[in-house]
């Protein structure tokens, strides 16, 4: 028997926002151009002990609010993330903004958040 592969496209690519893997701060990232409706949203924060975080994940069609000029971001998701030494969560959407950002609103004294995007 041979082996079968099946292939749908290209990989997915990956996007760590920037701007919100300092410890303990609380911030928004620099947001990306979506260039698919597909996305998969995953955060992670790690630490010692008990470990939490909040991180909104953001929207918007404005190129002024991309460039920085107005402030128009709807929330898209929310991320709540609760755990030991580290804790990880996501979603998947399928939807055509142009714009995203993540925001971290929350996070325990001593971790680290990383945020990822794969479309």
């Amino acid at each position: 028997m041979s082996d079968v592969f099946i292939k749908s496209g290209e990989q997915p690519r990956c996007f760590a926002f920037s701007g919100v893997t300092s410890t303990a701060i609380v911030a928004n990232s620099s947001p990306i151009y979506k260039e698919s409706p597909y996305g998969a949203f995953q955060a992670i924060v790690t630490g010692t002990g008990s470990v939490t975080g909040t991180i909104l994940i953001q929207v918007t069609n404005e190129t002024d609010t991309f460039n920085g000029i107005n402030a128009n971001w709807i929330t898209m998701g929310t991320i709540a993330l609760a755990g030991t030494t580290t804790a990880t969560d996501g979603f998947t959407t399928i939807c055509p903004w142009r714009y995203v950002r993540a925001s971290v609103t929350a996070i325990s004294a001593s971790s680290v958040i990383e945020v990822i995007m794969c479309v």
